[in-house]
């Protein structure tokens, strides 16, 4: 880390470090040993010895500031390498870490899986030493769930919705870009974000590389956490229509909808029920609508009025027409895609959670 904002990093993840291990019980940790460029191109940057159980140990880290699987790989072979040269009349227990600012789940697997030590600014700290092991397990620093939850919001969600959707299917940038009506820079962006995570494979290089999902269900599992996750609640507008069941306000919603030439697709238990029947009955319908000047014509014609409780008819307003780019024409009727009606579930309260697992088992299959 050449750099003046790289070496403040460097400095405060040492010294945080330094916290925490005197934090722990019945350790003593000495100061830090800043290492020298020409020792860090080796691959280390800092050593720490500390004593506990009345046995001696030696850090040896590497610090970075954001980490990867594939990055985590590289500095397990350059702490390898760095070990193996290193003098073999040492008086402690060596213990190779790495430190950093944030430290992806998967990286962090990797590192448990060589017996490599590490410790992120969120307060995760792991070293795997005879007589000393330590596992604290924090939830990820705020920079590493940013970085994660913008991959799931506004345009990059459709890039991943695409994916999803075609998930056995190989795609370059500018032919995904096409499906996920995004920029070709949106859809890079996204894609090289996901390689980071190892949630893609590869094949080929420059204008012809392309991409394939490596586990759609690692994928989804990491959106629906996002999903639950969020403290912002989808804007629902409920409504009660007088005189009809849920199948007659669904096909009479569908048939202004196309009148008036407003995108729409039925999501929750309204799709769900379509594609992996689960409950005796819906008692309600549920359905996405692309905000327009026309959508009062549309409650006008269903002589829908506005409720707090007992509706029979609630709608998501949205302005994204991304959010039906994916939907299916079954019958007469507009669904969203499964996997947007799964994750809508997940949001809808009540037997939700248990409908959403149902239809992610039945129909989406990973």
């Amino acid at each position: 880390m050449a750099t003046f904002e790289g070496y403040k990093l460097e400095m405060e993840t040492i010294e945080r470090l330094l916290k925490a291990l005197r934090e722990l019980p019945d350790v003593d940790a000495h100061e830090p040993v800043m290492q020298p460029a020409a020792h860090g191109d080796r691959g280390i940057d800092a050593e720490i010895e500390f004593t506990a159980g009345g046995k001696r140990y030696l850090l040896l880290i590497e610090i970075k500031k954001s980490v990867y699987p594939r990055d985590a790989q590289q500095v397990l072979w350059l702490l390898d390498r760095y070990m193996a040269a290193g003098p073999s009349d040492r008086k402690q227990q060596v213990v190779p870490l790495l430190a950093a600012e944030s430290i992806s789940p998967g990286a962090k697997d990797l590192l448990k899986s060589e017996n490599c030590g590490f410790f992120d600014t969120g307060g995760s700290l792991f070293i795997p030493a005879r007589g000393a092991y330590v596992l604290i397990e924090k939830p990820p620093p705020k920079t590493l769930q940013k970085s994660v939850r913008g991959l799931f919001k506004g345009k990059r969600s459709q890039v991943l919705h695409a994916l999803l959707i075609r998930h056995e299917e190989w795609f370059g940038v500018k032919e995904l870009a096409e499906i996920a009506e995004v920029s070709p820079a949106t859809a890079s962006e996204t894609l090289s974000a996901l390689e980071r995570f190892e949630w893609l494979t590869v094949r080929g290089q420059g204008p012809s590389k392309e991409r394939r999902l490596t586990d759609p269900g690692a994928l989804l599992d990491e959106w629906q956490k996002q999903t639950l996750a969020a403290t912002r609640k989808q804007p629902h507008r409920r409504f009660y229509v007088s005189g009809s069941n849920p199948d007659d306000i669904a096909h009479r919603f569908s048939d202004i909808c196309e009148q008036l030439g407003l995108n729409y697709a039925l999501t929750e238990q309204s799709a769900a029920q379509t594609y992996a029947p689960f409950l005796t009955s819906v008692s309600r319908v549920t359905c996405r609508l692309a905000y327009s000047s026309r959508v009062s014509d549309l409650y006008a014609e269903l002589e829908a009025k506005p409720v707090n409780e007992g509706a029979n008819l609630d709608v998501i307003e949205t302005r994204s027409q991304g959010e039906f780019l994916f939907r299916e024409r079954v019958g007469q009727l507009w669904l969203a895609s499964p996997v947007q009606v799964y994750l809508d579930l997940l949001r809808s309260g009540g037997r939700g959670k248990e409908m959403a697992e149902h239809l992610r088992q039945e129909r989406i299959g990973f």
